[in-house]
């Protein structure tokens, strides 16, 4: 049986990942944060699957948890680590409170850095796989999410890094690029981009944002399919170093091979009709 350890499982991509690996046969430690997820997704999962309570911002939580699986898995060590934890605070950079930057840096980048140093031992003993859970985002950059994208765009650097440092021990490292998933994770951010200041010089640009999230929540890919490329990324025989999910992932890369005003444009574009 394969062991995989996966962060942010409360809902969307890694709730669904983590059953549909249990389904699978694999192992799965999965982290949430609040004892009512692990609760729910015990309650679907087999008795293999066993639920870690972590922050990803909490270096102590982190040592626990690894410590955790170090105990259970022992010297057959980790097959594959999922960094999917993620949060989105959207907002105009001029009014996105440093306090949320951090945040959004801290949980995206800092956090899937810690606790892959902390599981690196353990994954170095299996030959195991790193796979990121980074996002077109990454690519390029929607107004009002700069500081998402921001952190996003570091993600690609690590990943790559990753990829060069850890290919003595043939450990591989995958970046997962979703489009829109109809996933919680941007209609919870999407009420903190609206205050009265922000809304006197943004206002038409964030009532459009405000669809775009409701359009993006509503009309995005299944966590499904993004679940199923993860299982692909851990298991196929030479995976890929980036997976594209989703056609909007797809037509975000071709943009991005645009000059910088012409994709400006169009991103505009999308955005206020949408």
């Amino acid at each position: 049986m394969q062991n995989v350890f996966i962060t942010g499982a409360s809902s969307g991509i890694g709730y669904v990942t983590a059953l549909d690996l249990d389904r699978r046969g694999f192992r799965v430690f999965a982290t949430v944060r609040r004892e009512q997820d692990g609760k729910a997704l015990a309650a679907e999962a087999s008795p293999h699957l066993r639920v870690l309570y972590l922050d990803v911002t909490d270096a102590d939580a982190i040592r626990r948890a690894a410590a955790e699986v170090e105990a259970a898995v022992g010297e057959a060590g980790l097959d594959g680590l999922v960094n999917n934890a993620g949060v989105v605070e959207p907002g105009p950079i001029e009014f996105v409170s440093l306090d949320s930057l951090r945040r959004q840096l801290e949980v995206n980048v800092t956090g899937q850095v810690a606790v892959t140093q902390a599981f690196l031992p353990m994954l170095r003993r299996a030959r195991g796989r790193i796979v990121n859970i980074g996002s077109v985002g990454g690519l390029n950059v929607l107004p009002f999410a700069g500081a998402y994208c921001a952190s996003k765009f570091a993600l690609e650097a690590i990943t790559d890094a990753l990829r060069m440092e850890l290919k003595a021990w043939g450990i591989e490292v995958v970046l997962i690029e979703p489009g829109s998933v109809a996933t919680p994770i941007w209609t919870k951010g999407a009420g903190k981009i609206l205050s009265e200041d922000a809304s006197a010089l943004y206002g038409p640009g964030i009532r459009a944002m405000k669809v775009a999230v409701a359009a993006t929540a509503s009309q995005g890919i299944a966590p499904e399919v993004v679940a199923r490329v993860i299982h692909k990324a851990l298991t196929a025989r030479r995976p890929r170093t980036r997976y594209l999910v989703g056609r909007m992932a797809y037509a975000r890369a071709l943009l991005q091979k645009l000059p910088d005003r012409l994709r400006d444009k169009l991103l505009l574009r999308r955005l206020t009709k949408t």
